[in-house]
């Protein structure tokens, strides 16, 4: 087994980051802004600033390297190419997205559709960002 080419992996990562960072974007800004500003109305919550974007969008950065990683990871024994990156991919959206969402979801009482919505953009986006970031990543 080879070591990961971690430069790769780091800008394989940054544009799957850069790919989620676009996806989140057009679902909570574009997609759903009035229900997200209507959401933050109903629970007196202001709407998130600067702050909360500069490291939401870093953090995201961070999670698309961490997508690519766990491409490099899972590759010789799955293999290079669309499959393992979709596999990587899924895995990481079950342990950032779907989790999280469905049970914040649940605390916060978000309507059932929504959720399913959200669940099913958000494995679309981690599928699409992982396979733009493996298709940059070489073996050292």
């Amino acid at each position: 087994m080879s070591n990961i080419n971690l430069g790769r992996a780091i800008l394989g990562g940054v544009v799957a980051g850069i790919v989620l960072n676009i996806g989140e974007f057009l679902f909570n800004d574009v997609i759903l802004g009035a229900q997200m500003r209507e959401f933050f109305q109903r629970f007196n919550v202001p709407e998130p600033g600067g702050s909360f974007l500069a490291t939401a969008t870093l953090l995201t950065l961070v999670l698309g390297i961490v997508i690519v990683w766990l491409y490099a990871a899972i590759r010789p024994r799955l293999g290079p190419g669309p499959k393992t990156a979709i596999c990587a991919g899924l895995l990481m959206w079950f342990g950032v997205y779907l989790y999280s969402g469905v049970i914040n979801g649940m605390i916060l009482q978000m309507p059932a559709k929504l959720l399913m919505i959200a669940i099913v953009w958000g494995a679309v986006e981690y599928v699409l960002a992982a396979i733009a970031g493996a298709w940059l990543y070489r073996e050292a």
